[in-house]
């Protein structure tokens, strides 16, 4: 953990966390995640779009989709881990170390996405609720292939 989120911590660290919160928090992963990349990823495949490389390690804030002969990075975001307007929200025990937690994050994305506009490279970024119904799902994967079309 970043020392300035250290900062935030009494001691440094978290104490008087229960073992169920620390197993629940531990539990959920940065990519390949079922709600988000992986029903992403399964609808995509539904539709036909192909030519896609993941998590690619070499570009700025590695993106969970690249298309390389697009020039298209696709970032899934999480909406608690990116403060989604719509439905994030700061927890309320911890206040000042969430919320400099997904500051953190926010200051990452853009600077992630001005890297990659540097190198030419446009940016989508899909909030995590819009994946969360079969309609809201098929209209993203229609968003990136009109995308991908020009």
């Amino acid at each position: 953990m970043e020392r300035f989120l250290k900062s935030k911590l009494k001691n440094g660290r978290f104490v008087d966390v229960s073992a169920n919160r620390s197993r629940i928090m531990s539990s959920i992963r940065g990519k390949s995640n079922r709600s988000t990349e992986r029903a992403l990823r399964l609808a995509l495949v539904r539709a036909g779009v192909s030519g896609w490389r993941l998590h690619v390690v070499d570009l700025p804030g590695k993106p969970d989709f690249f298309f390389p002969s697009h020039r298209l990075a696709v970032f899934v975001d999480g909406c608690f881990w990116h403060g989604c307007p719509r439905c994030g929200h700061t927890p309320r025990t911890r206040t000042a170390f969430w919320k400099a937690k997904l500051d953190r994050n926010r200051q990452r994305d853009i600077k992630a996405k001005r890297s990659l506009s540097n190198l030419k490279i446009k940016v989508v970024r899909i909030w995590e609720h819009s994946l969360n119904t079969p309609s809201d799902l098929s209209r993203t994967v229609s968003r990136l292939k009109s995308m991908l079309r020009r």
